[in-house]
């Protein structure tokens, strides 16, 4: 019977009431301990990336960070010191047991003696207060620890970037302590070695195993007795397919009865399918062989480990031929080297001195003016078939000024730039102009006495130019070249083995100019004809397997001598890439040198550069926190009526457009309630006496 009224009741409608209080009461039961929130965002402005939830997610020591921000702040500081702790409730939310943080009251002074003593300083602010401007000194900092380590990311007087700034801290901090951290592979270091060149009185090759094991056991213990280590003596049948994999030295030999044997010589550390080969290498002297590579076995092996965790620090700045000095800000690429002094130091490297150090994932070459030898060119062609990655930046034309009296009054003469990389470039199926890409979508300044004008040699590429998939271009609103050249990577498409990325590329709008170059933009005027205007790609990034641009080394001796003495040859030579790399090619050095990049600039340019050169060193991941702003968002339209239309419709039109409509809701409300009135009770006086 009790039961028949229970169900009569929840059938009863005044049992609803009831029913949804008790939903509602469950819902946020189960939502205090679920938590769901949507970025909406086209950047993900609010969601920390994937290399933040990794990073926390490692934290194999208790991982502190102290929140020093001064009370009552101003706007804009204030929403800083709000994003810093929304920021790091985020991080909490996805870290470990090992991470946590605390925000410090800087109104009790022994806190602000407390942030002293981290180093933090205070900086000067401005403030409005009682319509008078004033200054105060603040602390904006956080300090973390870890382990013995400390660090702090003092001035943080803006949002922009402060994702970046803590991942990458936190990546320091936990590299510093173990270089391993977070590789899911074991490490393997292997020394193949022949045992038969025993025979040969090569000098050194008795002291082989000797070094080579007390290095493994000097960088075992720095790396936490984490590495495995393997002497292999491999047979001639298996020489072939060591070389063919790895690219280690391929030694051979002619035996008494004429055959020929075969051996190798090597040592290479790799986890999963990564690897690095540490120099280690028989070379020529004058009165025989000998090993190169054994004086310095343990700072390659420990630089070859730290490169193949991505967490090594170096990049080769190959010199020697023009390129832009990283030491001059004013006509080098001292900005561009400032850029990225966070994470990477460049490393000068003379290729006809030295040999591209051992542990360097990167080389940059920036604006070339003299050829390249060949034994240069393949020194770079074989670190790029070792799984090696190139960034270039070329200039098509040598900008040569006029001397003398006459001077003043001449222009410049542009000289096409011939510097041997076109060799390389030609057998990984890239190649460019001798051409400058002019566009009339292009930087522009007005001016009092000339209008507008436009720099027809600096295109201005918004996001419909800029690859939307590439973490190097992802979320730039625009990027800003200046006097680049025109690529082609038809013949890289066309390769199965290559991956082809056109990161920037000038409008639709676009010529080339070859001769009777002028720089001048008042002097420069557009082509009659538009008919052949296009599209011409500025950057690029080929990644993949490449085929050699040499057949063998420049100064390789034959395979076997003719007087059938035993001799052992050398063939060090690979011919396809044994792992998978990256080229970068940007048409133009001027985008590093500070006729476009300023110091510690925050332009779009300048977080392209920044991307490249994370994303070339394995870094990828941290390009999407650099570019998460939403202040990079920039107009599609630059001239004519359709840019007053989006500037009054930015300021006034979407608040006449709201107004519009809820008068318009107004009256379709009261229309309805006329309609009602008029179904039901037409002779209502009141309704009658509000019509009068």
């Amino acid at each position: 019977m009790k039961k028949n009224e229970f169900v009569k009741w929840i059938k009863n409608p005044s049992s609803d009431v009831w029913i949804f209080v008790l939903i509602l009461i469950f819902v946020n039961l189960v939502a205090s301990r679920s938590f769901l929130r949507l970025d909406l965002t086209g950047s993900k402005s609010y969601s920390i990336s994937s290399a933040s939830r990794n990073a926390v997610k490692i934290i194999e020591e208790p991982l502190s960070i102290k929140v020093f921000f001064s009370d009552n702040l101003p706007s804009p500081y204030s929403d800083v010191y709000q994003y810093a702790k929304d920021l790091l409730s985020e991080y909490n939310r996805v870290a470990n047991r090992n991470f946590s943080y605390e925000l410090f009251d800087m109104a009790k002074p022994e806190n602000e003696s407390l942030a002293q003593s981290y180093g933090l300083n205070q900086i000067q602010i401005r403030e409005v207060k009682d319509n008078e401007v004033g200054y105060k000194n603040v602390f904006m900092g956080l300090v973390l620890t870890y382990a013995d380590q400390i660090e702090t990311i003092d001035g943080l007087s803006t949002t922009d970037g402060l994702e970046y700034k803590i991942t990458t801290t936190i990546n320091k901090v936990i590299a510093d302590t173990n270089a391993l951290a977070g590789l899911s592979d074991n490490v393997r270091v292997t020394l193949y070695r022949s045992r038969r060149l025993e025979d040969f009185g090569i000098n050194g090759f008795d002291k082989i195993d000797g070094l080579v094991q007390s290095a493994f056991n000097a960088a075992n213990k720095r790396f936490h007795n984490a590495l495995s280590y393997n002497v292999i003596d491999p047979s001639s049948a298996e020489v072939q397919d060591l070389a063919a994999r790895y690219g280690i030295q391929e030694l051979s030999w002619k035996e008494k009865d004429g055959t020929v044997s075969y051996g190798a010589l090597g040592l290479v550390v790799e986890a999963g399918e990564k690897f690095r080969i540490v120099p280690l290498e028989m070379v020529n002297v004058i009165f025989g062989y000998a090993i190169g590579g054994l004086d310095d076995i343990e700072d390659s092996l420990v630089k070859s480990i730290q490169a193949l965790a991505a967490k090594t620090s170096s990049v080769a700045y190959i010199t020697g031929h023009g390129e832009l000095d990283l030491n001059d800000s004013q006509n080098g690429a001292g900005n561009f080297a400032s850029l990225v002094r966070d994470r990477y130091s460049f490393e000068d490297v003379n290729l006809s001195e030295k040999d591209i150090p051992a542990g360097v994932q990167s080389l940059v070459i920036n604006g070339p003016k003299s050829a390249l030898t060949d034994e240069e060119l393949y020194k770079i062609d074989q670190f790029l078939m070792r799984g090696g990655n190139v960034m270039l930046f070329l200039d098509p034309f040598n900008e040569s000024a006029p001397e003398g009296e006459m001077a003043y009054y001449s222009q410049p003469e542009y000289v096409p730039n011939v510097n041997g990389l076109e060799k390389l470039l030609s057998a990984y199926g890239v190649s460019m102009d001798a051409a400058y890409v002019f566009d009339e979508q292009c930087y522009f300044q007005n001016t009092p006495q000339y209008g507008r004008v436009n720099f027809y040699y600096a295109p201005m590429m918004q996001k419909n130019q800029l690859n939307k998939n590439s973490d190097i271009s992802r979320n730039l609103g625009y990027v800003i070249f200046l006097q680049s050249g025109a690529i082609d990577v038809a013949k890289a498409m066309e390769d199965n083995e290559k991956s082809v990325t056109v990161l920037a590329k000038s409008s639709a709008d676009s010529w080339l100019v070859k001769d009777n170059i002028v720089m001048n933009p008042l002097s420069i005027s557009k082509p009659s004809d538009t008919s052949e205007n296009k599209s011409y790609n500025l950057s690029v990034l080929v990644e993949g397997k490449f085929s050699s641009a040499f057949s063998s080394a420049p100064d390789a001796a034959s395979a076997l001598n003719s007087t059938g003495a035993q001799a052992v040859s050398s063939i060090a030579h690979v011919a396809k890439s044994v792992q998978k790399g990256k080229l970068f090619v940007a048409s133009t050095s001027c985008i590093t040198g500070s006729q476009i990049l300023q110091e510690n600039s925050t332009e779009p340019v300048a977080l392209f550069l920044q991307n490249a050169v994370d994303y070339m060193n394995g870094n990828g991941e941290l390009c999407e926190m650099r570019t998460k702003g939403l202040s990079l968002n920039a107009l599609k339209v630059t001239r004519g009526a359709a840019v007053s239309f989006v500037k009054y419709m930015n300021s006034v039109g979407l608040a006449a457009i709201v107004a519009l409509i809820g008068v318009f809701v107004a009256l379709s409300r009261s229309k309805y309630r006329r309609e009602i009135r008029m179904c039901y009770d037409a002779d209502d006086v009141r309704e009658a006496k509000n019509e009068k």
